[in-house]
């Protein structure tokens, strides 16, 4: 059952962190004309494959095997720390840029920690509750 809440659990969170990602994108660009070039279309797909790359599912199985193997059947336990999982991976994207400016990171991560949280959530009804 822990493979499949696992694969749930992550399906609920890329739901969630594309649909409020797309919404806070929406929201911040209303009224704005689109004005990309090349360059600037293809760093972002960059930025966007670091942050989607399979390193970055490394926090959450760590989070789900101490879980499991200790036993934890607290909600909290995976809720907030699929939070905490999935608010690490803008830090971890943003680790070979020079800029030591976290401002714009406020948005992204509201974005990713209620992204973890729902796929926290969505394990722990599966299979946390009964670790």
């Amino acid at each position: 059952m822990v493979p499949l809440a696992f694969l749930l659990g992550t399906a609920a969170a890329v739901f969630v962190l594309f649909t409020l990602g797309m919404e806070k994108i929406t929201h911040a660009m209303a009224g704005r004309a689109f004005e990309a070039d090349m360059p600037q279309i293809f760093e972002f797909m960059r930025q966007a494959s670091a942050l989607a790359s399979a390193a970055t599912i490394v926090p959450a199985i760590l989070l789900v095997i101490v879980g499991e193997v200790a036993r934890i059947r607290s909600s909290a336990y995976y809720i907030l720390g699929a939070g905490a999982a999935l608010c690490a991976l803008p830090l971890m994207a943003m680790a070979g840029s020079l800029s030591n400016d976290l401002s714009p990171l406020g948005t992204l991560w509201t974005v990713f920690a209620t992204a973890g949280f729902a796929g926290g959530f969505v394990y722990w009804l599966l299979a946390g509750r009964n670790a």
